[in-house]
């Protein structure tokens, strides 16, 4: 299940406070980290067709028109056919031996400009999986993994095992590459060696070298990105997207959208369920985004929880794998050595076989990507990556972790999704510096509840606001989503969720004028997809019968 995770992890914080466009937050993965995958390199992705090249200044200003199929310019789009074919082949698929021959792919067209239906169109990218059992078929269950920038395409194809059984048996599981992602019309910036300089780059140590560098990737990648998919940016925020999913609930022929979102996907679901309650079917919003919260307390939460799963695992570590543990024999001490030895690697990075080397920043985001991992699948890998690193002198692992959480296949070839995630996540979250008073207190909880994660951090960094001088914003601002009139909508969240902390699934159910919170105890990113066999009995009777989990419910 491709869960999409956070690009450079490790500088979260520096992205949401200080506005550094190239370190947006998302929720990103769907391989498992093993030996194998360092041995083998970075599964490839598919490359995408680059988005038309138009520099543009700023977002046109929306017109107010009728909202979906009650305007008639948007008829045809409503009312259109998918050609569904067989999907042509593919090579990660054969190499990986996963079957796609009974899978169709096909098309979607939708308007680029909702305020302008006549204009210009794009065509998104869609998957289906078609129920197992057609005599039992309910209709569709619409996937979206998270980022932004995840792919559904790639979610169903790769993933298509997490929803054998029942869901399978009952759904044509369709996956769709929301508008700049994947292969519709993707965001493209940069080129792959440029974003190999930049993910292996470890900032100066002294402040000001390093606030002039940040400031000068930052203008770089704007113009690179207004220069090569300018006409794009104005559009890919996330509410087009809700937009987009009730055209495709009405392409596919279901009166209701039947849909699961996953991290961010969660925030995806919540505007289509704000913009189309009346076609709400059964929404499961999994590791939950809170719409209501605001980005510095977004990267602030989002900080403590990486550093709270760390600190868990290292203590599992030392008290339970001794012998393949790196970090000591002291449970409290655990956690600093790695960060210690971590930061070090700013000065002595260490080889790789592959001839490049890993500094601070690769070593810290090959770390945090297997926390998105449950304790059973990324625990024992971080452990065998740490034990290479420190005491083997080389970070293969660390680099093939950090390659899968960037998007980088063995090729050298980068995916678009961390692209797609600083664009749609600057056009839905641009956010103005905060007060003294707000940096001064979010430095003070930082300092108290995550040091290792906030070592280097100031009120300084907090002096300007997120996705500082991108050109492309949408009018959405943090905002509680009541969905009033829609169905019944199951909310979900893990415990020990890193990424998306579980406070924010509270904060998302309680929202909602309708909604069911069911609870996953332990760790990792995503209750979907973890083999809990409580959860996945709770998803299929919600979807297939409209059965909710009593209220508190928790799965262990």
């Amino acid at each position: 299940m491709k869960i999409h995770r956070a690009a450079r992890p490790r500088l979260l914080l520096t992205a949401l406070a200080a506005g550094s466009l190239l370190l947006a937050t998302a929720c990103d993965g769907d391989r498992k980290p093993t030996q194998d995958q360092a041995a083998a390199g970075a599964p490839s992705d598919a490359a995408a067709t680059t988005a038309a090249a138009t520099a543009t200044t700023a977002a046109p200003t929306p017109t107010v028109r009728p909202t979906g199929a009650d305007d008639p310019a948007l008829k045809p789009f409503y009312g259109q056919q998918i050609a569904w074919a067989a999907c042509p082949p593919d090579a990660k698929a054969a190499e990986n031996k996963i079957d796609i021959s009974l899978m169709k792919c096909g098309t979607l067209r939708v308007p680029l400009d909702y305020t302008n239906p006549s204009g210009e169109t794009i065509d998104l990218a869609l998957i289906k999986n078609p129920a197992a059992k057609q005599d039992q078929r309910i209709g569709s269950l619409v996937v979206n993994p998270g980022g932004p920038g995840g792919s559904g395409v790639e979610t169903v194809k790769f993933g298509a095992e997490q929803f054998e059984g029942t869901l399978h048996n009952r759904f044509d599981v369709v996956g769709l590459d929301p508008r700049g992602t994947g292969a519709s019309s993707p965001v493209v910036c940069l080129e792959d060696k440029q974003r190999d300089v930049l993910n292996a780059q470890d900032g100066p140590a002294d402040p000001a070298e390093a606030k002039a560098m940040a400031e000068k990737q930052r203008a770089d990648f704007i113009a690179a990105c207004r220069a090569r998919s300018g006409k794009l940016l104005p559009f890919v925020g996330t509410r087009n997207t809700a937009r987009d999913l009730d055209v495709l609930r009405a392409a596919v022929g279901d009166q209701k959208l039947n849909y699961l979102g996953i991290s961010y996907g969660t925030y995806l679901g919540a505007l289509y369920a704000e913009e189309f309650p009346k076609n709400v079917g059964r929404l499961i919003l999994d590791s939950a985004v809170d719409p209501a919260e605001q980005s510095i307390d977004k990267g602030v939460n989002q900080t403590i929880g990486f550093e709270k799963s760390f600190e868990r695992f290292a203590v599992d570590c030392v008290e339970k794998n001794a012998e393949q543990c790196p970090l000591g024999k002291t449970p409290a001490k655990a956690a600093k050595k790695a960060a210690d030895f971590l930061d070090g690697l700013r000065d002595k990075p260490l080889p790789t076989k592959d001839g490049r080397k890993v500094g601070s920043e690769l070593g810290w985001t090959g770390v945090m990507a297997t926390l998105y991992y449950d304790e059973k699948e990324g625990w024992p890998a971080l452990r065998l990556a740490l034990a290479e690193a420190m005491k083997v002198g080389t970070a293969n692992l660390l680099l093939a972790f950090a390659d899968e959480s960037n998007g980088r296949d063995a090729k050298g070839h980068y995916d678009p999704s961390e692209e797609a995630r600083v664009a749609i996540r600057c056009a839905d979250g641009a956010a103005p510096a905060p007060s003294a008073e707000q940096a001064q207190a979010a430095v003070q909880k930082l300092k108290q509840e995550a040091p290792l994660f906030s070592k280097d951090v100031t009120v300084e960094d907090f002096s300007e606001g997120s996705c500082v001088d991108w050109p492309f914003r949408t009018p959405e601002k943090p905002h509680t989503v009541r969905a009033e009139g829609a169905a019944p909508i199951l909310v979900a969240g893990s415990t020990g969720d890193p990424a998306t902390p579980y406070a924010a699934a509270e904060s998302l159910a309680a929202g909602f004028a309708n909604a069911t919170l069911i609870t996953r105890v332990g760790e990792g990113h995503g209750a979907f997809g973890k083999n809990n066999g409580c959860i996945d009995a709770a998803y299929a009777a919600y979807l297939t019968e409209g059965t909710l989990p009593a209220p508190g419910t928790k799965c262990s």
